[in-house]
């Protein structure tokens, strides 16, 4: 039972610590053997004494870095929203769970997929018991999902010959989404101005009647209606109806070859921010993804999850596209409010008919100028 437990300590303890050697390690591991050696074969007690010195250093440094990586906790904050090469800031929490014994010249590294990434996070000096906070530049090139898996913490300490990791599992995931391009000024005056004369009914900040209801705690009371109030002797709140009420559908094909990923990915570009610039315009929004279900969304805040969708879409190979184009076929006759636009970074020749008349295709053919400005700033 003991064998069983002690193995499995050191089946942990090697999982969550590695050692690196450093260049000064090396040439004193080297020193250290021509020293052992000279003892040897001189039997001179000087060189024995060196030589047990010199380990000792190798012993004392193993447990003073040690210290230093045990008994620490990590949280982090990470953003709500992220885009693809839009730079951000994310913030860890970092504390020293130890009573007595500090933990000195520390980094720290995000391990993403196994893989270590240096966020430029350095700490002297941690005392007994102290937490700290350190926020860090957070730049993402890749849309989809971004896991976390941990924290690495690495330390030269004592005397600089080894770097001792240590893992500390701190899983955390967020959802990055496309990159949001500017695009061409001409073009997108073009397709905001698509569907002004289309205008639905809905409430929100503008001036004409929209509809009375009774007043409910948190209203406004600036927007009582007192006529009404009076005549019914129940506190009647008056809702406006907005300004700005258009109703855009927006349609993007998810069908696309291999050798087509990119312009894929610059579709994706082109739909965000085709959608946030719509939603900035206080436009309602419904967006079409290939076969998935349709997602609403109505001003600013529901924006998320818009982004969300499109950050999560995953291209289709062309062996599905008859299917995929036939249920966005079906989508785009059943939207009955406002005008559609159809986005699509690949069209299949054997089917260019199958989508019904909407107010506007975007393609690379039609639009090279679209696909040209998001795939300028798309990473290599």
């Amino acid at each position: 039972m003991a064998r069983t437990s002690i193995r499995a300590l050191l089946r942990q303890l090697s999982r969550h610590r590695t050692i690196r050697v450093t260049t000064e390690g090396i040439r004193f591991l080297l020193l250290t053997l021509a020293v052992g050696i000279a003892a040897v074969n001189t039997g001179n007690n000087l060189f024995y004494l060196l030589l047990a010195m010199m380990l000792s250093l190798i012993v004392l440094s193993g447990l003073l870095s040690e210290q230093c990586v045990r008994r620490l906790e990590f949280h982090r904050h990470l953003p709500d929203t992220l885009f693809v090469n839009q730079p951000t800031t994310a913030t860890l929490w970092i504390a020293n769970r130890k009573s007595h014994i500090p933990s000195v010249s520390l980094r720290f590294l995000d391990v993403v997929a196994g893989q270590d990434h240096d966020r430029g996070i350095h700490l002297t000096h941690l005392a007994p018991g102290a937490s700290t906070l350190r926020s860090y530049p957070l730049l993402i090139r890749r849309r989809g999902r971004y896991h976390l898996d941990g924290v690495r913490v690495v330390t030269p300490f004592p005397f600089g010959l080894f770097h001792k990791k240590a893992f500390y599992p701190s899983e955390a995931s967020l959802i990055v989404c496309p990159e949001l391009i500017p695009l061409p000024p001409l073009r997108l005056q073009e397709l905001t101005a698509i569907g002004h004369e289309q205008t639905l009914a809905r409430r929100g900040p503008g001036h004409s009647l929209y509809n009375l209801r009774e007043f409910r705690p948190g209203d406004d009371s600036r927007a009582i209606h007192w006529m009404t109030t009076a005549r019914t002797a129940k506190l009647m709140l008056k809702e406006t109806e907005a300004e700005d009420q258009r109703m855009i559908t927006l349609a993007v094909s998810t069908v696309a070859p291999d050798e087509e990923e990119e312009r894929f990915e610059r579709a994706l570009s082109i739909a965000a921010s085709l959608i946030d610039q719509f939603l900035k315009d206080g436009t309602r929004l419904r967006l079409l993804l290939g076969d998935q279900q349709d997602v609403l969304a109505d001003g600013k805040e529901q924006a998320l999850h818009l982004f969300h969708t499109l950050a999560l879409c995953e291209r289709r190979p062309v062996a599905e596209s008859a299917a995929v184009q036939q249920a966005l076929a079906h989508a785009l006759a059943a939207s009955q409010e406002g005008p559609t636009i159809l986005l699509s970074a690949w069209t299949d020749p054997s089917r260019r008919e199958a989508f019904p008349v909407v107010d506007q295709v975007l393609t690379p053919q039609t639009h090279k100028d679209l696909f040209d400005a998001a795939g300028s700033r798309l990473p290599a």
